[in-house]
């Protein structure tokens, strides 16, 4: 297989706050805190982010630290989520049952690809992205997707970006057990562009029984 390089990701959780704490996190120290904060988007505009939902806001301030300390500026994005708009899910689907119908601006914040296109307004990126959900809840498969157009060399570099938002206590006991809200990106490469770079081992992965978002950002922090 083709070699692949990944960069040191950006990442964003709540209670996470510096690099030593996703050390720690890394070594099982130190908790994801599972509450709806979200980070602050200081470089976007008061209006621009006073609806977006905690997956929408998370998505965004990870793709903009990614793209700030990359040479690869306007990159391709592949976004990866296993759940997208959750919440603002079980909103809209609670007013159709109610009320019978949905507002259009409250469907359109709801929509699948909703983060990463509102990264890319927020960053200015124009080299377009792709939305890629987990066929089975495999991320393995997203990921071998998201990779697909560097090893075919249709691109030289791709931003992966991750995110999944809290899952809200309405959903009961299909909450899912791990429950814990982050976000991350990081660029791969068909080439090591610098010392942070890392080579990214698939099948190294595929031999792993079960492969999580979390077990693939340890794997690379």
């Amino acid at each position: 297989m083709k070699g692949l390089y990944i960069s040191k990701p950006s990442c964003w959780a709540p209670g996470i706050s510096s690099s030593q704490d996703w050390a720690e996190w890394k070594n099982g120290a130190k908790s994801i805190l599972c509450t709806e904060d979200t980070p602050p988007l200081s470089f976007t505009t008061p209006i621009f982010k006073r609806r977006l939902s905690q997956l929408s806001k998370m998505t965004i301030q990870v793709v903009h630290d990614a793209i700030e300390t990359s040479p690869c500026k306007d990159i391709k994005q592949a976004f990866i989520s296993m759940r997208g708009e959750i919440k603002r899910e079980f909103t809209i689907n609670e007013k159709l049952i109610k009320e019978h119908e949905v507002s259009p601006s409250a469907f359109s914040l709801s929509v699948f690809n909703a983060p990463i296109a509102l990264a890319s307004i927020a960053c200015k990126l124009k080299g377009g992205y792709s939305v890629i959900f987990p066929s089975d809840g495999n991320f393995y498969n997203a990921l071998t997707a998201a990779c697909a157009p560097v090893l075919c060399d249709d691109e030289k570099d791709m931003l992966l970006v991750y995110a999944d938002e809290l899952v809200p206590e309405c959903y009961g006991t299909l909450r899912p057990e791990n429950n814990e809200p982050f976000a991350f990106a990081a660029v791969i490469s068909s080439e090591k562009r610098d010392s942070t770079y890392a080579e990214l081992k698939l099948q190294e992965i595929t031999e792993k029984e079960t492969f999580s978002p979390a077990d693939f950002l340890r794997g690379i922090l």
